[in-house]
């Protein structure tokens, strides 16, 4: 005869870390070399002057100044344009 209950197992107990998505830096912030501006899944904000994409898409600053965020107009290869938002460090 057991002394306690038998404890059941669950299956549905692991979870995965927070990636921290999203813009760091925001409109008029100071930016310095190396900052990051925005983490992101793709590139759903393009780079704009001053600034590069990592490996991961993730914008980062390449000089000191002011991030800005501003909207251009791109066209794609079936020939419609949208509006992209686009970040540099100014």
């Amino acid at each position: 005869m057991a002394s306690t209950k038998a404890g059941g197992s669950t299956k549905n107990v692991r979870d995965s870390k927070p990636k921290y998505l999203g813009i760091k830096l925001g409109n008029g912030a100071a930016a310095r070399p190396g900052m990051v501006i925005v983490r992101q899944r793709g590139t759903k904000i393009m780079a704009g002057k001053n600034v590069r994409v990592a490996k991961d898409h993730t914008l980062f600053a390449m000089t000191t100044g002011k991030v800005s965020y501003t909207e251009k107009r791109k066209m794609k290869f079936d020939g419609s344009i949208t509006r992209r938002k686009v970040a540099n460090v100014i």
